[in-house]
């Protein structure tokens, strides 16, 4: 089945079940995304979170720009094959990193 862009309210629907996720630019064009940053307790444990989320990605074989710095990691998801529009698998790659969060310390 291929995939279809998600529309503004289903996406709205759907971050109201992730805290802490937000969408930036307007759902259904190109370049929107959903993003959301965590804290860590250092930077050794900022970098393993990245590397279990790293894992999660080969899983579903979709992946999302992520940014690594001191003691934070920053996640921007979208789907390329579909113009850079959201789809449910942004909203499930999102959903499985809240999954893994709290065992990774990360708020």
């Amino acid at each position: 089945m291929p995939l279809e862009p998600l529309s503004q309210k289903e996406i709205e629907d759907r971050l109201a079940e992730l805290p802490g996720w937000s969408l930036t630019g307007d759902a259904g064009t190109f370049g929107s995304k959903i993003t959301r940053s965590y804290r860590l307790a250092s930077h050794y444990a900022a970098t393993a979170f990245v590397v279990h989320v790293s894992q999660v990605q080969q899983e579903l074989d979709h992946h999302a720009e992520i940014t690594l710095g001191y003691d934070t990691v920053v996640l921007a998801v979208n789907t390329h094959s579909v113009g850079g529009a959201l789809t449910e698998r942004d909203l499930e790659l999102a959903r499985r990193v809240e999954e893994i969060a709290p065992g990774h310390g990360a708020v």
